[in-house]
């Protein structure tokens, strides 16, 4: 893999230079995982491409989702059985082959409180494996469970109203660190990515499209990036690229939902927890040393680039949570919120079609294609649509996706080097604990970190306020994964901001001197820097607080309105 696969700070302006100087077969608009899993497609059959996001990398619902590949168990329900086969052969391609490092197989149980629910819910999960096709054995299957058998699997839960249950399996994922990982991909086979790059205008040639216009954001500098195609993979914001092309011809509603970090000792559990609500399901994973508890669903009208939790989203979810624990959840026990926003295709304005977890690709205006819809597990399918559709318009010949023999960055030899991880461990001086944290978060590229504290020691500290990650990770996410901002560090390439009671305002200072070091920042950029995280966690603090999407806003709005100027 080339060495272009790193996001060097320093090759920013060199980039955007040649951004500027040539003409791409593909600009792809959106650094979600729909995004770069379009660049990668593109790029690994030959084409062209330059990538620009607005934000950060995986800034929008590609950091904020349920972090789990998954078949859509409850997609069975509406018996959309090729949705919940595609995603299926999805997960279990992520396990076996293109991002096992990233990903770990969870156990589920749905318990039952009526005995009718066991042929029914157990006639589902029959299904479910038997809708696979690859024949993985990285991922279990499900099993039939006694009342003591699920308590046994989740020892916390009020055994009066217990009948039974089944257990399966699903795929936890860390969906920021996996879009990062799969732009590196793209970014070393020759993909040209910039973040804070916004695309501000649609250049044409008469009906034709020929280019973006884009505002630098760090800068606040514009320039024009010329292509032969554009695909918009802008997921709640389609709307808004497809304007710039004077196009109305989708319409996308955005669904809130949100979830709660608890300490993984405040549920007594050795399993995660499914169960049906009035309108939906209520979930509890592991996520590490935490359990992750959603979701919420429901109708967003405020700023696409800013959903925020209200204290009424915390307490329907632990009011979900209560309903099956012994020990009650209370506000005191949650670590950390986050909100994201689902896309839902609703059809051309005016339509009255039903909303749409399924994913489409639209063309128009000509060269220009907007691909929305979908869900994180079958990205790569939702990727080689669009590249279909934009290979369609070249004209050229272009072999077809291959994606699903390419494994991402830090995949290949992966399983060969954890069985080393006890040598790695003592040649590096590291607790064998370390090396399993950054061989689950790098893979392969785990020697990177490995060589970086070999040469700079006082890196394979831990973080101050922030004791689970290291230095090195911290000075990594600046050298090699495209961080610009302290946010960027520690809300995507790490998750310290919800995994700290104080949402990691404890670690800012140091993390910002360590981002610092590598970006050149001087002690008042570092200032700034941590200043305005902190603002960013006061404004989540006060939103949570209000009751009303509305009132959130406006307590957000308010802290925002103390920030001190730039200087």
């Amino acid at each position: 893999m080339s060495a272009r696969n790193r996001f060097d700070p320093r090759r920013r302006a060199d980039t955007i230079a040649e951004l500027s100087d040539r003409e791409f077969d593909l600009i792809v608009i959106g650094g979600g995982i729909t995004g770069v899993g379009t660049a990668l497609d593109a790029v690994s059959r030959g084409l062209s491409v330059a990538l620009l996001e607005a934000g950060d990398l995986a800034a929008g619902t590609s950091s904020r989702s349920g972090k789990v590949f998954h078949g859509g168990l409850r997609y069975l329900q509406q018996l959309n059985f090729s949705l919940v086969r595609e995603a299926l052969k999805e997960r279990d391609l992520m396990v076996d082959r293109l991002c096992p490092h990233l990903v770990s197989p969870e156990l589920f149980t749905f318990p039952f409180t009526r005995r009718w629910q066991r042929p029914y819910v157990g006639a589902g999960v029959l299904l479910y494996d038997l809708l696979r096709l690859t024949g993985t054995r990285s991922v279990g299957g499900h099993r039939h469970l006694s009342r003591k058998g699920v308590l046994r699997k989740l020892p916390g839960l009020k055994p009066k109203p217990l009948t039974g249950g089944v257990s399966y399996y699903d795929v936890r994922v860390d969906d920021a660190r996996h879009t990062m990982t799969v732009a590196r991909t793209a970014a070393g086979l020759g993909a040209r990515i910039v973040t804070r790059a916004e695309v501000t205008g649609i250049v044409r040639d008469g009906e034709t499209v020929i280019g973006v216009v884009v505002r630098d954001k760090e800068n606040d500098t514009e320039f024009t990036v010329r292509g032969r195609s554009v695909v918009s993979a802008t997921g709640v914001w389609a709307e808004g690229v497809q304007a710039l092309a004077g196009e109305s011809s989708i319409a996308v509603t955005a669904a809130k939902g949100i979830h709660l970090v608890v300490p993984a000792d405040r549920i007594d559990a050795d399993s995660g927890l499914i169960a049906q609500t009035d309108d939906s399901v209520f979930i509890i994973r592991r996520w590490f040393d935490y359990w992750l508890m959603g979701t919420t669903d429901t109708a967003w009208d405020h700023e696409r680039d800013d959903p925020a939790a209200t204290g009424a989203d915390v307490d329907y979810l632990l009011a979900q949570a209560n309903r099956w624990l012994k020990r009650p959840l209370s506000r005191e026990d949650v670590v950390g919120v986050y909100a994201g926003l689902r896309p839902l295709v609703s059809g051309r304005k005016g339509a009255t079609a039903a909303l749409s977890r399924d994913h489409t690709v639209m063309a128009g205006p000509r060269g220009m294609f907007t691909v929305v819809g979908g869900k994180y597990t079958t990205y790569r399918i939702m990727a080689r649509d669009a590249v279909n559709a934009a290979v369609g318009h070249l004209g050229s010949d272009t072999p077809d996706s291959a994606t699903d023999k390419l494994p991402i960055l830090g995949a290949d030899g992966y399983r060969a080097l954890r069985n080393q991880r006890l040598a790695l461990a003592a040649e590096a001086g590291l607790d064998p604990e370390w090396i399993d944290h950054l061989l689950g978060r790098y893979g392969t590229l785990v020697l990177d970190l490995l060589e970086l504290m070999a040469e700079r020691p006082e890196l394979a500290k831990p973080v101050e306020g922030a004791p689970k990650y290291l230095a090195a990770e911290l000075y990594y996410a600046a050298s090699h994964e495209g961080a610009l901002h302290l946010d960027d560090v520690l809300v995507r390439r790490t998750r310290i901001f919800m995994e700290t009671p104080d949402h990691g305002e404890a670690a800012a200072v140091h993390a910002a001197a360590i981002v610092g070091e590598v970006l050149g920042w001087d002690e008042r950029r570092q200032a700034d820097e941590v200043e305005r995280y902190r603002l960013e966690r006061e404004a989540d603090r006060r939103a949570v607080d209000a009751l009303t999407d509305d009132d959130a806003m406006t307590a957000r709005r308010s802290a925002r309105a103390e920030a001190k100027p730039r200087t």
